[in-house]
């Protein structure tokens, strides 16, 4: 699967399951809000509880870097 960017999006290291539901976590899109920006992104959620499951390089790397831009403005 792909995200918006592009890039390939996987779980690193394989499946993985969430916690709460014992349930495979599938792709989909979800919404990413930061202050008064929402933005549509791809990734691994639960299809029960909408749990998601967002990568340590996502969150250091890719959303760092968006909030960046995002309070520049």
């Amino acid at each position: 699967m792909s995200n918006v960017s592009g890039q390939k999006i996987t779980p690193e290291g394989g499946d993985w399951i969430c916690v709460r539901c014992k349930r495979p976590l599938e792709p989909g899109t979800v919404s990413i809000a930061y202050q008064k920006s929402s933005f549509p992104v791809e990734l691994f959620r639960c299809p029960d509880c909408g749990q998601v499951y967002i990568s340590e390089e996502l969150a250091i790397g890719k959303m760092a870097e968006i909030e960046m831009l995002l309070e520049d403005k």
